[in-house]
């Protein structure tokens, strides 16, 4: 996505700002944030938010503004916000949707989710920088080379796991990398990388109804006559595919298909999950809590 910016008079451009909020719900919060935007100077141009019980639950909230200047004085902003948000003991977090996530992409030998981020960068439908390619094999180098995108080959096996990560974490952190995008890469991150990306790192997987775990599982899939398929994104945790779940989708298939054609589908399905994923998380779109998503599309 672009950045937006919107006509603000006197001669002047605005640029978009968002915060999310999540805290326990109780009255005045949405007039508490409404009149601090206002003193401001700021237009709420879209809000959405969600009460997981209006009696003793937890409350949750997303808004997009316009505010001239914002970009030179969002630390300020930032600061002024702290009492309001401290009154009602928020969970907060505020930027600009000027400022683009960098994002690092990792890959095995599957290229079908990398492909389609890739286009996707190209065509202006990620709001974030590539910072990089990683993956444990060099099968994806003549993809990205043509992107001029760095491409890092870092080899991991069970084995290597540990050494591996100390390598990523040092790339990443070279490059400033906010956002980790597993598209289909096929190790297990280990926990001191999970820890220092907390809720930024996305993965993608095959969710077949029921659930095939172990090698080959659309040879399963065919041996059980599925008839859905599908795919889920969601954040990495120490707990393998059980993190939060940002996204998901399915197909339906019939006693026609072949194996070919169920990956075939399962390939289609996982591209469009994950890049979904990605985008709603580029655009500050996602809230955790506990073991869940809030996600405002």
């Amino acid at each position: 996505m672009s950045v937006q910016r919107i006509h603000a008079g006197r001669g002047g451009f605005s640029v978009i700002g968002r915060l999310l909020i999540s805290c326990e719900d109780r009255p005045g919060i949405v007039a508490a944030v409404s009149r601090f935007l206002a003193d401001e100077g700021a237009n709420i141009i879209h809000s959405d938010q969600h009460s997981t019980d209006p009696v003793g639950g937890l409350f949750f909230m997303r808004i997009e503004f316009q505010l001239h200047g914002i970009e030179d004085m969002i630390n300020e902003l930032r600061n002024r916000f702290e009492q309001t948000a401290a009154a009602f003991q928020m969970k907060w977090r505020m930027s600009c949707a000027s400022d683009k996530k960098k994002i690092a992409i990792f890959v095995s030998k599957e290229d079908h989710c990398l492909q389609d981020l890739l286009q996707r960068y190209r065509l202006g439908e990620l709001s974030a920088e590539i910072a990089m390619i990683v993956s444990n094999h060099n099968d994806m180098r003549e993809i990205v080379e043509p992107f001029g995108i760095p491409y890092h080959h870092v080899q991991a096996t069970k084995e290597t796991r540990e050494e591996a990560a100390i390598t990523h974490l040092e790339l990443l952190e070279e490059a400033g990398v906010d956002t980790v995008v597993l598209a289909r890469y096929m190790q297990i991150i280990p926990p001191v990388m999970i820890e220092r990306f907390k809720n930024r790192i996305i993965n993608i997987h095959h969710s077949f109804l029921p659930a095939f775990v172990g090698g080959k599982p659309y040879n399963q899939a065919y041996d059980r006559g599925v008839k859905i398929i599908g795919a889920t994104a969601h954040y990495v945790t120490e707990e393998l595919d059980q993190g939060p779940i940002i996204e998901q989708d399915v197909e339906r298939v019939s006693h026609r298909y072949q194996i070919k054609d169920l990956k075939r589908v399962g390939r289609d399905v996982e591209k469009l999950v994950l890049s979904r994923a990605v985008g709603w998380h580029l655009d500050d779109k996602v809230l955790v809590y506990e073991n869940k998503t809030v996600v405002f599309p």
